[in-house]
């Protein structure tokens, strides 16, 4: 999205959350950091002099969800959201679809297994109630400090994974269970294909609820949405 409002010549600012140490340099003057809620980022929106929102936050990202949409109506700038189409189970799939993360933690065994916590590291805390698993994660940045699961290993590594890569992952860490967030596209959907050869089941945490709002699903939709609005001075990705 980045390098498409670049290579159009088009007045943006790509606004990174701060999570990551080491984000991936992007080809448009880039932030930092967050704004201090939807009220802070209406005020940087009317500071700004920012024309056009588009949110392409993380699917599960849903606190920056929230803050866009009220963010936008407070200040009247349109948003749009940018998102990827969900994943859907296939032929050969085992898939176990809950709502949250609790219900995750639930429908894990309760006999030993190994499962890969293929979800980041914002949500890990909720498996240390079934201790008897070995949890691995695959994380951008090394843990800062120690896991908060009492049998855990992290791999570090950044994406995109081939589906050989995860097909390795799985087999020389011996994993029987995969717990993965529906946050869909090919970046991340190779454990899945992994998982369909090895026949693993996996338990799919579904998207987080939010209010209505315009959505688009390609790049292409996102710059003709952003045509159709009027001039641009300066959107914000």
């Amino acid at each position: 999205m980045a390098r498409a409002l670049s290579d159009n010549g088009v007045d943006a600012v790509f606004s990174y959350a701060g999570r990551t140490g080491k984000p991936v340099t992007q080809p448009l003057p880039t932030r930092i950091g967050g704004f201090g809620g939807a009220e802070g980022l209406a005020h940087y929106l009317s500071a700004e002099g920012i024309t056009h929102l588009v949110d392409a936050t993380h699917p599960f990202a849903a606190g920056m969800n929230r803050n866009a949409i009220a963010a936008s109506a407070a200040t009247g700038v349109p948003l749009l959201a940018f998102e990827r189409p969900p994943w859907s189970a296939g032929p050969g799939d085992d898939w176990r679809m809950v709502a949250d993360t609790e219900a995750a933690v639930a429908a894990l065994p309760d006999t030993p297994a190994r499962v890969f916590l293929a979800i980041g590291k914002q949500t890990l805390a909720p498996f240390a109630v079934k201790p008897q698993h070995h949890y691995l994660l695959r994380l951008v940045d090394p843990p800062e400090g120690s896991l908060p699961l009492p049998d855990a290993e992290a791999v570090i590594a950044r994406g995109p994974f081939s589906e050989e890569d995860d097909l390795r992952l799985l087999t020389d860490h011996g994993i029987g269970w995969i717990v993965a967030k529906n946050s869909g596209g090919a970046g991340a959907e190779a454990k899945l294909l992994a998982a369909r050869k090895l026949g693993l089941p996996v338990v799919m945490i579904d998207r987080p609820k939010l209010p209505g709002r315009a959505t688009a699903g390609t790049v292409g939709e996102v710059m003709e949405w952003i045509g159709r609005m009027g001039n641009v001075a300066h959107p914000t990705v």
